[in-house]
């Protein structure tokens, strides 16, 4: 009875790796496509700046994660979708003219994509330039790349063209 049990146990083993080297290889092997992504990202950034010039609020707010977090300069954290919709509404009252955002590095994966880039804004009645450093970091939510947390800061104390 022993050596059935062992001799079962022993096929049984030999089957499950036999079955486990011949796993289909087209499913195990990594889809995810950074170069397509990048695009995708590229084409984001673009429409994220211009709704910073147009004041659209709509296309901002959904921009965002649920979750999302926004390390502004001289701010708490801001947290949550309701939270970053406040906080775009206010800047932008400030009146922005001109947001250029140039990605530098992007790198990641089918979870996370990371964008390091810098920017250029002009705002304000005073024509306020600011240029600088962001990292925006991505992650798919319902099937789309929304902005997760989004963290900037200058390079220039802010000075005006007026």
């Amino acid at each position: 009875m022993k050596l059935n049990l062992i001799s079962f146990t022993s096929l049984l083993m030999v089957f499950t790796f036999m079955g486990c080297s011949n796993i289909n290889k087209k499913d195990c092997v990594n889809t995810f496509d950074l170069q397509a992504v990048k695009k995708i990202i590229e084409e984001k950034n673009k429409l994220f700046t211009a709704a910073h010039t147009t004041g659209d609020t709509a296309y901002l707010n959904n921009t965002f994660t649920k979750d999302a977090k926004v390390f502004a300069p001289n701010t708490d954290v801001v947290i949550g979708k309701k939270a970053i919709s406040k906080l775009n509404e206010e800047w932008l009252s400030y009146g922005i003219k001109e947001f250029v955002e140039e990605t530098t590095a992007l790198y990641g994966n089918e979870d996370f994509i990371i964008d390091e880039g810098t920017y250029f804004l002009r705002y304000g009645d005073e024509n306020i330039i600011d240029k600088g450093k962001y990292i925006n970091i991505w992650k798919k939510e319902n099937g789309k790349w929304k902005l997760s947390s989004n963290i900037w800061n200058t390079n220039l104390p802010v000075t005006s063209t007026k």
